[in-house]
């Protein structure tokens, strides 16, 4: 089984969605120790926004492509071949005004390709990344699971559907800004849903 870990905070120190995908990690290993373990740190090494020049590469045959329009298309192929060979994904997306970090955006905009991880049928749209299993670790400052106001879990749950990841789990670690009490409530809970998902 292959594990793949990414991580969407834009701290590189410090960041409680990245701690907590680490421990789903260290569960999802224990159980199976056999499993190979890859770590995709987007505040690290960002990958790069889908711009005009990134469109232009990407809707040019590649066999007409320059060397610079290769070598964008490139850095995308690699994000998609990381996931086709990924069993399961563990995501951990802190919240940032009402939404998910820039740098998942861009790794989103990288994998999500017609033809390739996704097409488009007679019967509608189809995803082609199937049989995987994915954990979604959501930490947030405030309190807002159930609520309108959460355009995280939608959001991401329509987006691996879309690419055919229809077995998706949630973990919630809320109101970590409100206060110590808060805080330390918030991981405790999200343990527990560990526990629920995961039982040692």
């Amino acid at each position: 089984m292959n594990i793949l870990q990414i991580n969407s905070s834009a701290r590189a120190e410090g960041s409680h969605s990245t701690q907590l995908a680490a421990v789903l990690v260290e569960r999802l290993l224990a159980a199976t120790p056999d499993a190979k373990l890859s770590i995709r740190d987007l505040g690290r090494h960002p990958h790069p926004i889908l711009d005009e020049t990134a469109l232009q590469a990407l809707f040019t045959p590649a066999d007409q492509r320059n060397a610079d329009q290769q070598a964008r298309v490139a850095l995308d192929d690699a994000l998609i071949a990381e996931i086709q060979a990924t069993d399961v994904i563990v995501l951990g997306a802190p919240m940032y005004n009402f939404g998910i970090s820039a740098q998942l955006k861009n790794w989103i905009d990288a994998i999500s390709r017609a033809q390739v991880t996704f097409r488009y049928t007679a019967n509608g749209p189809e995803g082609m990344l199937t049989g995987k299993k994915v954990y979604v670790v959501l930490t947030r400052g405030g309190l807002y699971r159930n609520t309108p106001n959460d355009t995280q879990m939608p959001y991401l749950k329509t987006f691996f559907g879309f690419l055919g990841m229809t077995d998706v789990e949630f973990v919630y670690a809320e109101g970590l800004a409100m206060g110590p009490e808060g805080e330390k409530a918030a991981i405790a809970s999200a343990h527990q849903q560990m526990n629920d998902l995961l039982p040692a």
